[in-house]
């Protein structure tokens, strides 16, 4: 992961941040590969590290950016 050394949540944001991931793999045909995962993650890392806490948002944002980065 990168530019995530330093990153620090409270508690309730990584339940948000596991829900979040979760839901966005769910969503995925399977298999899912472990690129898919890392983009998901580092997207939902970068998401929350700007504010956001909507579990939604953060699923929403990780497939959104995953498509872009398929094509």
């Amino acid at each position: 992961m990168k530019d995530f050394a330093n990153a620090s949540f409270p508690p309730e944001t990584i339940g948000v941040m596991t829900a979040a991931m979760n839901r966005a793999v769910a969503a995925l045909p399977h298999p899912v590969s472990s690129a898919c995962v890392q983009s998901i993650a580092e997207t939902i890392l970068r998401t929350a590290q700007a504010g956001e806490t909507d579990p939604s948002t953060l699923e929403r944002m990780a497939l959104l950016e995953l498509q872009i980065m398929q094509r």
